[in-house]
């Protein structure tokens, strides 16, 4: 039995080499969830070590009922100023350190890759940029990858100057918000100068006027990643 599962990976293999048209997409299909599946358990694994501590019920010091509506002020112009944000978030209205970039062509951009047999089929493209994949990623089969984002291009981190503070702070890549060269380039991951990204700030110890301690927030690239070998941002305020 333990030999006939070690031999299956092997008979899977050469079945996927040799299979061709839509038993193909098929197989592959199948492959891809079952990779993301494992992916998910290895996932929800790492986790259940992981200890979280329980929040205490209640409040320590309840106020009487007389002194009740004595913070109702405070907590209006909390609201209004929680709302304003919020709303500007959504607008996505900030004042952005690069106001214009520099278009980039599609040829610098994406490389043409020849596929096939005999090398004839050219619909695939290498992307020549830094890009940032999810770690709930899962990389389609080679033969069915149309854009190739290579391993050496994957960055996680960038450094985020914060403009108030005036100090620099190493801090983990949650999203591409915005990439000023394209919807497409938003949706690849492609990390650009002038491209709007979302970075982890809970390190920082930022909190909202309610104060609650703010997790996510925007940051602009003002270098070419690519050249420098890292990604240097602002943080928009």
């Amino acid at each position: 039995m333990r030999k006939r599962e070690a031999r299956k990976v092997h008979t899977r293999s050469k079945m996927l080499t040799k299979v061709r048209g839509m038993k193909a997409k098929l197989a592959a299909k199948a492959r891809y969830s079952e990779k993301a599946e494992i992916r998910k358990k290895i996932r929800e694994h790492e986790e259940k070590g992981t200890t979280e501590k329980v929040r205490e019920k209640g409040p320590k010091n309840a106020l009487p009922s007389f002194l009740m509506d004595r913070s109702e002020a405070d907590r209006a112009k909390v609201l209004s100023n929680s709302l304003k944000q919020k709303r500007k978030e959504k607008a996505g209205k900030w004042a952005v350190p690069i106001q214009k970039v520099k278009p980039v062509s599609e040829d610098e951009m994406l490389k043409q890759v020849t596929s096939g047999k005999r090398g004839k089929k050219s619909w695939k493209r290498l992307v020549n940029k830094v890009t940032f994949v999810g770690e709930t990623f899962t990389r389609r089969m080679p033969k069915f990858e149309r854009f190739i984002r290579p391993m050496g291009l994957r960055m996680k981190k960038a450094h985020v100057t914060h403009p108030e503070l005036k100090a620099t702070f190493h801090l983990p890549i949650i999203a591409v918000k915005k990439n000023p060269q394209g919807k497409m380039y938003t949706g690849l991951g492609v990390i650009t100068k002038g491209c709007v990204i979302e970075v982890n700030v809970s390190e920082l110890g930022l909190v909202t006027p309610s104060g609650k301690v703010v997790w996510g927030k925007y940051a602009q690239v003002t270098n070419n990643p690519e050249n420098d070998g890292c990604i240097n941002a602002v943080l928009l305020v």
